[in-house]
């Protein structure tokens, strides 16, 4: 059958006809489906993605004595639910929906095969939407903890009984809400990308209001479709680069990591020929990202996505507006800020700078040694008072700076105890968050508003008023602040997320991140192929 190329190779051993001698379609349905589902629990595929799925089919049927799960009515259902699958940022055809359809229509089936193919189908579908398709960064484990918390098997089993499968895969969706807005954003693209989507040509210079761009209606009639200018707008006089365009392109380079400037160049003309097509793979990469995040219970949670250089401190489950701010990343290549997922359990107002090894290595060493008052110049320090070069190199010592105005941690903190020593804290250097490219760190990530961020975490402690920070903030010694409840602190990477004001963003793959997750996928899809035949 075709469609076993299609579902994968949990599939392919209940597609393939070799698994199943002739002699079997004698038997009665439950004998097969019995021996169907301990084929694949003997199977000799290795799992290579998030989860191990060897065991399901068993523990779906054995309760049931083997017998079919599924009516033509329940069939149907759970089919429309697999073809609805790339709202999701998923494909359909990895479920073998459109062959599975086919079967169902024409009749005639091989009933037990198609009733555990189904199964196990709709099995994949809510494991692949609760922790994606490939093993994240966060979880390395096998199998994925979460799956303990939302059990495939038995959330199918009681929606299917309850006849609310509906109700089984809203369950498997994350439920942070950049989840559902991003899966927003991706309905709204698809529908752009089923419209003509014609180049705009490029500028003969960099143009602002009142220059001349023989493609100006073609440039408003974008902004329009993408929503960067309202559709009430009035047209631009031919040829004229008006206010109006110089203002929606302002929004558009907004959205898309350019310097907000309103000129027209060639890299934003750049930006706006970009096919919604492509803009359509990097929501279902985000999404799938989303998908590798931890369970987020109730409370405070701070995001930081490293390529749209920003974060959001907000309630989960909340619909209160988020914190939002720009931030400062480690820069590409050299030095870059690794996913992970934190406890925030600390404060430090007018924090010491403990420099990290690799940097005293790397940079002050060099510099101490051709200038001996390096260190005194920049507010730094040995520990123990007074070590010498070779104490330093020798690991006998450290260099930590002082709390002051040259302090690169400014006057704040915020620590998530990690062996990679990342933190969040504020910079003297605020100029820097005034760049459209904002990877310009050791690794640790500086934030916009420390005041703001500081008031969110400490916002459950009485003492700690806005004045109260304010005072805090001001020079003076160090101070040790802990939060009486721990604040998960999610590093995240998407090139495509969505706004305070539910506008869609979309940003450069700074660290290669998307292109090595599109590899990750085409090679699942290639063993699935492999393990089907």
């Amino acid at each position: 059958m075709k469609f076993s190329q299609k579902i994968g190779a949990a599939l392919a051993f209940c597609a393939v006809a070799a698994l199943a001698p002739c002699s079997t379609y004698a038997q009665p349905i439950p004998a097969v489906i019995h021996d169907l589902a301990v084929q694949a629990t003997r199977s000799p595929v290795t799992p290579t993605g998030p989860y191990d799925e060897r065991g399901w089919l068993e523990r779906f049927y054995a309760p049931r004595k083997y017998t079919p799960a599924w009516n033509p009515s329940t069939a149907a259902a759970a089919l429309w639910v697999l073809r609805q699958a790339a709202l999701q940022g998923l494909d359909p055809r990895d479920y073998g929906a459109d062959a599975l359809q086919k079967q169902l229509s024409a009749g005639g089936a091989d009933a037990a095969k198609f009733d555990v193919a189904l199964t196990s189908a709709m099995l994949h579908y809510l494991a692949d939407l609760r922790v994606g398709r490939v093993r994240s960064e966060y979880h390395t484990r096998l199998p994925d903890p979460r799956l303990k918390q939302y059990d495939p098997v038995e959330r199918l089993r009681t929606g299917l009984a309850g006849g609310k499968l509906q109700a089984a895969v809203k369950a498997a969706e994350p439920q942070i809400r950049q989840y559902g807005q991003v899966k927003a954003a991706l309905a709204q693209y698809r529908a752009l990308a089923r419209k003509p989507y014609p180049a705009l040509p490029a500028p003969g210079g960099k143009l602002t209001s009142g220059g001349v761009y023989p493609a100006a209606q073609a440039l408003f009639e974008r902004l329009v479709l993408l929503g960067d200018l309202p559709a009430n707008t009035p047209p631009p006089a031919e040829g004229i680069y008006s206010e109006q365009l110089e203002e929606g392109v302002r929004r558009f380079q907004a959205r898309h990591g350019l310097l907000d400037d309103g000129v027209l160049g060639r890299g934003t003309v750049a930006a706006l020929n970009v096919p919604p097509a492509r803009r359509v793979r990097q929501l279902e990469l985000s999404l799938e990202r989303l998908r590798w995040l931890p369970d987020f219970g109730p409370g405070p949670l701070i995001v930081v996505d490293l390529p749209m250089y920003r974060l959001w401190a907000f309630q989960n489950g909340s619909a209160e507006p988020p914190l939002e701010m720009r931030v400062v990343v480690g820069a590409a290549v050299k030095t870059e800020t690794p996913l992970f997922v934190g406890q925030m359990r600390y404060l430090e107002f007018n924090p010491y700078w403990n420099v990290p090894r690799s940097i005293l290595d790397r940079e002050i060493l060099p510099r101490l040694e051709r200038n001996p008052a390096y260190l005194k110049q920049h507010d730094m320090e040995t520990v123990p008072q007074g070590a010498s070069v070779a104490e330093l190199k020798a690991g006998k010592a450290r260099v930590r700076q002082r709390p002051g105005p040259k302090n690169s941690l400014g006057a704040i903190k915020f620590a998530m105890p990690n062996p990679m020593d990342i933190y969040l804290h504020s910079t003297p250097a605020r100029e820097l968050f005034e760049r459209s490219r904002r990877d310009l760190s050791h690794g640790c990530i500086r934030v916009e508003h420390p005041a703001a961020l500081a008031q969110f975490v400490l916002g459950g402690q009485r003492k700690w008023s806005a004045d109260a920070i304010q005072d805090a903030l001001q020079p003076g010694p160090t101070r040790h602040v802990d939060l009486v409840h721990a604040v998960p602190v999610a590093i995240l990477y998407a090139t495509a997320i969505v706004d305070n004001e539910g506008s869609p963003m979309f940003v450069a793959d700074i660290y290669g991140r998307d292109a090595t997750l599109e590899q990750e996928l085409a090679a699942r899809q290639g063993k699935t192929a492999a393990a089907a035949h």
